[in-house]
């Protein structure tokens, strides 16, 4: 990990000391539905949704209760919602009948399920099971490649130069802190560039006051 880097991300520390999972879980599975929920849409979507739902159908048996369609009416405030109900039906068999109804912990097994690929996987095994993980995002993407930290035109790219970026243990924080500065400062469009902490090692902000 550079001088530059490690710059960057203690920064970013001082800044976000309270950086951290936005999605309201209480254990993994309740994480992997949220997470899936979470495609497309904000995490404070999700919990306005899931707030009613984890509480009537905490664990995996009480949403092998639940029908498909069942499932579509409870979540159909989220964009995508027949498809991400489906998933979600999907995924919590093959739970029961692959995976003795725990979700896995490893990176091969969470991508095996309906609906969760290597972002959904990441976010799982850093925030319930304690593996150092970088989930690339829409402003994780964003936000590291604008500033510097990857230079790449793919997600899967991304990850793998941000973890040759920084320290692994640092990984799971550092997804964090990315996060939160993309949603709070590095927007999409009209970054706030006068207020953030790291413009002065950002690649971006470089080119823009040239």
């Amino acid at each position: 990990m550079n001088a530059k880097n490690k710059k960057i991300i203690e920064l970013l520390m001082a800044e976000y000391p309270d950086a951290k999972c936005e999605l309201e879980h209480e254990n993994p599975f309740q994480l992997l539905v949220a997470t899936i929920l979470s495609a497309q849409t904000t995490d404070k979507k999700v919990n306005e949704v899931t707030k009613d739902l984890f509480k009537e159908y905490p664990t995996l048996d009480e949403f092998l209760l639940l029908t498909q369609a069942e499932l579509e009416n409870r979540i159909k405030q989220i964009g995508l919602y027949r498809n991400k109900a489906k998933h979600i039906y999907t995924m919590c068999r093959q739970l029961k009948e692959e995976f003795n109804g725990e979700v896995p912990n490893t990176m091969d097994g969470i991508t095996s399920l309906a609906g969760a690929g290597r972002k959904t996987a990441n976010v799982v095994l850093s925030n319930a099971f304690g593996v150092p993980s970088i989930a690339v995002d829409t402003h994780v993407f964003r936000v590291s490649n604008r500033i510097g930290l990857a230079n790449a035109d793919n997600v899967l790219d991304t990850e793998l130069q941000l973890q040759k970026a920084i320290s692994k243990k640092l990984w799971s924080l550092a997804h964090h802190l990315i996060i939160f500065h993309g949603r709070r400062c590095c927007y999409a469009r009209n970054p706030n560039c006068g207020e953030c902490v790291i413009k002065d090692y950002c690649k971006y902000y470089k080119n823009v006051t040239k």
